[in-house]
């Protein structure tokens, strides 16, 4: 199994990292990998929301599609994700975003197995690259939305 848990300290508020993580829906957009998403039910309990949404990544040709379980919590600024049915035997990551004087600090953690041997071991390969190329997605998306804030102002 895979794991990794990464600290970024970035110049964007909380409020706007939870924002960008949170909208799932625009994954496709910006989200390297992400060809689709759709949610497919939502519940909300007080401020906190659970949906269950599919995913579906592309790369070279090769399609796969899983279901989640995303839980969102505005005043905790946290979001749970856990995988409900695809091709991994376990998927989980855990976003935690924390204000601090000049931005916020994002903690991320993951951590995945393949129900196939063979897919694990092409993506353990590849697995920090493409963390890094996922996290940097989102940081871009968030300044995009910042400046574009700022212009709007």
């Amino acid at each position: 199994m895979a794991e990794h848990s990464e600290t970024r300290i970035l110049p964007y508020s909380a409020d706007l990292m939870y924002a960008v993580v949170a909208d799932v829906e625009r994954y496709p957009e910006f989200l390297p990998w992400c060809v689709g998403l759709r949610v497919l039910s939502r519940a909300q309990d007080g401020a906190r929301q659970t949906m269950m949404a599919e995913m579906m990544v592309g790369y070279h040709g090769l399609r796969e599609r899983y279901t989640s379980r995303v839980v969102l919590d505005p005043a905790m600024r946290s979001i749970d994700v856990e995988q409900s049915k695809g091709p991994f035997r376990r998927l989980e990551n855990h976003w935690r975003f924390a204000p601090m004087p000049n931005g916020c600090r994002v903690d991320f953690r993951i951590a995945f197995e393949f129900k196939s041997r063979i897919l694990n071991a092409v993506a353990g390969a590849a697995f920090e690259r493409v963390l890094f190329k996922m996290a940097d997605a989102f940081e871009k998306r968030a300044k995009a939305l910042s400046q574009q804030s700022l212009q709007q102002q």
